[in-house]
């Protein structure tokens, strides 16, 4: 090693060299909150954020950060990892999302005012579906009303994080400017108010009462499709608060241009600002936004059931993250671990036995044998080819990992092998993926691909 390199110089052309060969999503997520702690001619210890952090890299890039290391320093060491202990102040901790104290609920609010402490910034995963909406939230409540987004709208399909990342500017604003006038409510509740106004005689009051708003923050806007009295008294609502400079946020469940049944004077008003799509998230943030849900809750979940939840639940956030609800409630109240047969059993009632396929030695044959241009019928055969061999070895290694036979069972279906035969499959493959990166990838492919499909 070059004496004149310190711990960190080494680590940083280590994260170079690692960048260069991941996508930027997985590298923001797995390697932006990992620091050294030490290094000596044996060994590196790196610093993790987490459990969760530790087994992710064990088993998706241990390779690859053996390789850096070797690119750099010419030769291999021994990585070891360590979990910050909890006495630390939150500046010491790397972290890839980092925690604050919850904030208390703004007592200025208007009494059906009702912002969620936990949604803040620093909780939201960010990703490369999201980063956009995310940076434009962000510099509005770092300048409410004061940049070119507003109105800003945000729009996308249900459960991706609008209303997160809404209420997460009223919660900043609420700490960071003393007396600031927050209005947060969704389209429903504007338009019951507006009906309780009318039955009261008290609609001139209703009319007033949000122009003191110094910022607007309204849910689901599609809400108000066909209720022409409550776009009507919106569209004054928003005139008023327009002229005034203030600051309005929308949220919405499809592109404005696309809503039926509102005045083209207010959808003109909606698209007179910034409109952000937010796609659904990509399985490296959905896997960190589970991560990050768990800990949040003191879940213990190994990163294969975390991977395979988020591989199952592609497009909402919101029902992903009612499946650790659901395994934490079982978990308590059964006092029983969480394990992969339970995961499958509640993901099941969530998604629905139609959208919930159990994975068989054939579906893994199948796939197998496509990608590795093999026939399919040799799996089961006798032939010591070496490519129909390696083949056969993938396959009773994903059988392994991704199905809950029992090795003699996995045996048997190919073409009736003993425990011992699957056993050294097994090895055999868990040793080529420790030294070929191609390889690893490959099978890191077949467990992604076939877990999000059954």
């Amino acid at each position: 090693m070059d004496e004149k390199l310190n711990k960190e110089e080494v680590w940083n052309k280590c994260l170079a060299y690692i960048k260069d060969r991941i996508q930027e999503t997985a590298f923001q997520t797995w390697f932006d909150g990992v620091q050294v702690a030490s290094i000596n001619k044996e060994d590196i210890t790196l610093l993790v954020p987490n459990k969760f952090h530790y087994e992710w890299l064990e088993s998706k890039y241990r390779t690859l950060i053996d390789e850096s290391i070797k690119n750099v320093i010419s030769h291999p060491l021994i990585v070891n990892y360590t979990v910050p202990v909890t006495s630390k102040s939150s500046d010491e901790i790397p972290s890839f999302v980092e925690k604050k104290d919850a904030p208390i609920l703004p007592r200025q609010y208007k009494k059906n005012n009702i912002l969620n402490s936990r949604y803040t910034f620093e909780t939201f995963i960010e990703g490369k579906d999201n980063q956009f909406a995310k940076a434009a939230c962000s510099s509005v409540a770092d300048s409410p009303g004061n940049t070119p987004f507003n109105p800003l709208l945000l729009y996308s399909a249900t459960g991706l994080g609008k209303t997160h990342l809404l209420q997460a500017i009223g919660n900043t604003l609420f700490k960071k400017i003393p007396n600031y006038q927050i209005t947060y409510l969704t389209s429903e509740r504007f338009m019951l108010e507006f009906i309780n106004s009318i039955q009261k005689n008290k609609s001139t009051d209703f009319a007033n009462q949000y122009r003191t708003s110094d910022i607007l923050l309204i849910d689901d806007v599609q809400f108000f499709e066909s209720k022409e009295q409550t776009q009507e008294q919106f569209f004054h609502l928003f005139n008023a608060l327009y002229e005034k400079n203030k600051q309005i946020v929308l949220t919405v469940d499809k592109h404005p241009s696309e809503l039926s049944g509102i005045k083209e004077r207010l959808v003109s008003r909606f698209q007179s600002g910034l409109i952000v799509d937010i796609q659904p998230p990509d399985l490296e943030t959905r896997i960190a936004i589970l991560m990050n849900e768990a800990e949040q809750n003191n879940l213990n979940l190994s990163y294969k059931i975390t991977e395979f939840i988020a591989s199952t639940i592609k497009n909402d956030i919101r029902k992903m993250k009612g499946v650790l609800v659901r395994l934490l409630a079982i978990s308590s109240l059964k006092q029983i671990d969480i394990n992969m047969n339970l995961a499958k059993e509640v993901l099941k009632d969530i998604v629905g036995e139609n959208e919930f396929q159990n994975i068989s030695i054939n579906h893994i044959a199948k796939a197998v044998t496509s990608k590795m241009k093999i026939p399919e019928r040799f799996i089961n055969g006798k032939s010591r080819r070496k490519d129909i061999a390696l083949g056969r070895q993938v396959v009773m290694y994903l059988s392994r990992e991704l199905t809950n036979l029992p090795l003699s069972a996995i045996g048997k279906q190919i073409g009736k092998r003993d425990h011992s035969t699957v056993v050294h499959a097994c090895k055999t493959i868990e040793n080529k993926i420790e030294k070929d990166l191609n390889f690893k990838e490959l099978i890191d492919g077949f467990l992604s691909s076939l877990s999000k499909k059954y």
